[in-house]
């Protein structure tokens, strides 16, 4: 029977709406919205924490967490070991200050927690029981009663001088952020019990509304059987886009192992450390690959689609006690209902061994690499808007990252008050049509046929492995879809919310699939595989490639260089640099199989076939003339002087041309042709108005430096350079002066105190090759981990004395273990003194493996009666590259000294492959 048309709800008038007011906004409940309601208060501010559903219940949190997943406890991990295993998994795309603040906060925030009251797992000695899950790294911190940690933090919220500071109004579901002023200033939406409209004027608005797992249709075909917590639908990667902010990393899918059927975690990292695996059908573990990352998910894919599939969590060879522990945790603080499941089945931990499978895919920056692009203190691209959780993009963030983001948000959010101003009301409009608009028609198509339909869409052709032609088919989908959703018919408040969420699900699609076809490469394993582009390429695109909505509606795409690191990396070398436009992505054309003869009309324009195209409207950019009508004829004329070997001169009308595509390419043209007094000019390019007329110079410069003359105007131009904005043109000005031997100390010593990083690492190099000791003595003292790791490796360079070996000194005691193996490997240059020597055998105890490492190359230059007797321990290191170090220092004794060639004897049988090759070639 349907329902009677008089129990619609009745569209409020917007001039009804409630209205709200808080220095901080807070979207969301869950772990990041909670902890970032507790600082901010803390801190002083009247907090508004909204809420779709009930905080109690509410999040991903809320069904229960049997431990930590990225745990960095003092002596049992390195915040920079940390940082390293995170950008290793993620393929080097990663803003490394963001993941280091997990790294370097997390222990805090574990103690926090558990002030609480939150309960995790300590040995008989009260010490934190942290267990090693992957290769490298002790991470993972179980919590014996994490059941109940959304109850420990409601009971937080609740507290009574929380209470006076913290307003909570669940049942509030915010649809969209109100910006004004170039900045957030609230947000709208309404009550999904009641259907009343509420509006919200704040200070700051946190969004903390969990990842996009509503994404992806599970294999079951259930809507809500997703992996995530279905009730996150991608709400504030919606909200994020429509209020301006960048978001990041939107191909980098969350594809998860699971249990078959279940829509539960096989969890593999609770099971290993009590002796469980993952085996394929003959028993073989098959995982090459540390960590949970797309190249484990690609492994898990190609293992069950082949003859040795499927794959199993492996735990019926473990004993009784073993068993039973496990069956306590994951029967209750991960899923309640995975025991019921596994029964039902008629299955036994003891008997059977647990298929796994892979989840659908989903957007989640905790467990992946997708979400709304943040700072290392949680702010978006959007001023006084922050985003925090599973929502930011923070790679492999995981809970501590949640709770450790949802603080700096609230930190940094509390210090601003309400806004004063009207709130937009075209904005309010907009949302207000956004939320009722199915009650015009509610007998439209319901909300579970359209989003069941749009997911649909999202695995036929979304799903990995991807192509251009099925992205493009799917955004052809997605743009139908817009019909279907505006015809959504509704009757209720909660199918009101319901609807709302299909219009965020389809956004998240759209930004899925655009993002997937603009990164024309495979990367991150399973994560963004292209079948049409199979291979990484890092040349092109070891960038971010970051979303926005522009004024005209469009999405459009940046590729946004990665940041150099803090933490070093073997195969990954960022070097920043200047972003690269790449405007819309369009569809290719998929209307027919193959090249048509003839377009159907005369009259139609041709099909775009590039994928990437770039509708900058800045005539400049694009290279079109200032009418728009077609390519700029200077640029015409530049292309034919290239063929013409031009001199400089008549290059200089156009290298100061004021168009900036036009000085670009005559930078491009100098670049090419390289007439006398090309170094002058392209100095003089470096402080061109223009961000991305200096890169090229600058990139120019490093390209021509071997075959530029070392002419005192480029120096001058060079000289002035270093006083430039732009961080990209001093440190090439740096590079080319150091290169082409035209500065001297004092001109690089300025440099030192630069407020860049990567400036005042080209200053210590520079300094090196004018061998001024004193300045770079001076240089590690910087409060850069980088910048000191630099000087203790350049010391090595640096003509010996008593200021470089007092300078090694202090560095083999510096407060970062980096630095302090950097110093250790360079006495092995620079000579090894007898107190030197002994602090070397004393730092084989050091719990960084780096350090180690460097003092057993340090040792390799210290006298053998005290050197070799500590070597030969330190073959015994678990640390395979110390090991390995270990030997190489003992092969310089070996010649004269038999214990040293004893040593190496017992070494060719070691289990890396390394240490035994240089053990056997040493003898």
């Amino acid at each position: 029977m349907d329902t009677p048309v008089d129990t619609l709800v009745e569209i409020p008038a917007l001039a009804d709406a409630e209205e709200l007011s808080c220095d901080v906004l807070v979207i969301g409940g869950g772990t990041a919205g909670t902890m970032a309601a507790l600082t901010a208060a803390e801190h002083g501010a009247d907090v508004l924490l909204l809420e779709k559903a009930h905080v109690r219940h509410s999040g991903a949190l809320a069904m229960g967490m049997d431990g930590v997943n990225n745990a960095v406890i003092p002596g049992r991990a390195e915040p920079d070991d940390y940082v390293a295993e995170i950008t290793r998994a993620n393929d080097g795309i990663v803003d490394q200050s963001t993941v280091r603040q997990t790294a370097t906060r997390g222990f805090a925030m574990v103690r926090r927690l558990e002030s609480y009251g939150v309960k995790f797992e300590k040995d008989e000695h009260g010490e934190y029981a942290v267990r090693q899950v992957h290769r490298s790294g002790s991470y993972v911190l179980p919590m014996p009663e994490g059941k109940d940690v959304k109850k420990v933090l409601y009971r937080q919220l609740r507290r009574r001088e929380m209470r006076e500071r913290i307003r909570i109004e669940n049942r509030v579901m915010p649809v969209r952020v109100l910006t004004a002023q170039g900045r957030a200033v609230g947000a709208a939406g309404f009550n999904t019990r009641t259907g009343r409209f509420v509006s919200v004027r704040a200070g700051a608005v946190i969004l903390a509304t969990g990842a996009c797992g509503r994404l992806g249709l599970p294999a079951s075909g259930y809507l809500y059987g997703t992996y995530e917590n279905p009730t996150n639908a991608g709400d504030g990667y919606a909200m994020a886009y429509h209020a301006g902010a960048e978001l990041t990393g939107i191909e980098c899918f969350q594809i998860n192992p699971l249990i078959k059927d279940y829509n539960g975690p096989a969890c593999a990292y609770v099971a290993n450390p009590f002796g469980g695996y993952q085996v394929n059908r003959h028993g073989e573990r098959f995982v090459d690959s540390d960590y949970w990352s797309g190249q484990m998910m690609a492994e898990f894919a190609a293992e069950i689609a082949s003859d040795r599939g499927p794959v199993y969590l492996k735990l019926s060879h473990l004993p009784e006690e073993s068993i039973s522990a496990l069956e306590s945790i994951l029967h209750t603080t991960e899923r309640p209902t995975r025991g019921t499941f596994h029964a039902g089945r008629g299955h036994d931990y003891r008997t059977h061994d647990i298929e796994m499978h892979i989840s659908e895919i989903g957007l989640c920056g905790g467990h992946s690499a997708s979400g709304v692009r943040v700072d290392d203190h949680a702010r978006t691209t959007v001023p006084r808007l922050y985003a925090a959780g599973d929502l930011a993009c923070v790679p492999h963030n995981y809970m501590i990252g949640a709770f450790v983001f949802g603080d700096l948000a609230g930190a940094d959010a509390s210090q601003y008050k309400p806004y004063e101003g009207e709130l937009p009301q075209d904005q309010l409009r907009d949302a207000h049509d956004l939320v009722y608009r199915p009650l015009h028609h509610p007998d439209g198509p319901p909300q579970s046929q359209v989003e069941y339909k749009l997911r649909r869409f999202v695995n036929d052709y979304v799903a990995p492995p991807k192509s251009g032609a099925r992205l493009s088919l799917a955004l052809e989908a997605f743009e139908r879809m817009r019909a279907d959703i505006a015809e959504m018919g509704a009757r209720t408040p909660h199918e009101l919310m319901r609807c709302a969420e299909v219009t965020f699900i389809r956004d998240c699609a759209e930004m899925a699939a655009r993002a997937s076809l603009a990164r024309t490469e495979s990367r991150w394993g399973l994560y963004h595989d292209r079948t049409d582009h199979p291979t990484r390429d890092d040349d092109s695109w070891f960038h971010h490639l970051d979303l926005h909505k522009s004024p005209s509606g469009s999405m459009e795409f940046t590729a946004r260089p990665v940041a150099p690191y803090l933490v070093p990396v073997p195969d990954f070398a960022p070097t920043g640099g200047a972003s690269r436009h790449l405007g819309e992505v369009h569809p290719e054309s998929v209307a027919t199989a193959g090249a048509r003869d003839a377009a159907p009309m005369a009259s139609a324009p041709p099909s775009g076939t590039v994928p990437v195209t770039d509708p900058d409207p800045d005539p400049d950019r694009r290279g079109l003339d200032h009418t728009g009508a077609g390519t700029s004829p200077r640029l015409l004329e530049l292309l034919a002087l290239t063929e013409q070997e031009p001199e400089l001169t008549a290059l200089l009308p156009y290298l100061g041309d004021p168009s900036p595509a036009v000085r670009r390419s005559a930078v491009d043209v100098l670049t090419e042709t390289v007439p006398p007094g090309t170094g002058p000019a392209l100095a003089a390019a470096l402080r061109d108005p223009h961000g991305d007329v200096r890169a090229t110079a600058a990139a120019s410069l490093r390209e021509l430096v071997e075959t530029l003359p070392a002419e005192p105007d480029l120096r001058e131009g060079l000289a002035a350079a270093l006083t430039e904005d732009d961080p990209v043109v001093r440190a090439a000005a740096l590079d080319v002066l150091c290169a082409l031997r035209l500065g001297d100390g004092e001109l690089f010593a300025d440099a030192l105190a630069d407020p860049e990083i990567a400036v005042r690492v080209e200053a210590v190099r520079a300094l090196v090759s004018v061998d001024a000791a004193e300045h770079l003595s001076r240089a590690a003292a910087d409060p850069s981990r980088e910048v000191r790791v630099t000087v203790a490796k350049a010391l090595a360079n640096v003509a010996p004395g008593k200021l470089v070996a007092d300078t090694l000194d202090r560095l083999t005691t510096d407060p970062d273990a980096l630095v302090r193996a950097a110093a250790f490997a360079t006495l092995a240059v620079t000579g090894c003194s007898t107190s030197l020597a002994a602090r070397a055998v004393a730092a084989q105890a050091d719990p960084a493996w780096q350090v180690r490492s460097g003092a057993a190359t340090a040792l390799s230059a210290a006298e053998a009666r005290v050197a070799v007797p500590a070597l030969a321990r330190a073959l015994e290191d678990p640390n395979a590259d110390v090991r390995k170090a270990t030997v190489l220092a003992l092969v310089r004794h070996s010649a004269i000294d038999e214990d040293a060639r004893a040593a190496l004897a017992t070494a060719t049988a070691d289990s890396d492959a390394d240490v035994r090759a240089y053990a056997s070639r040493a003898l």
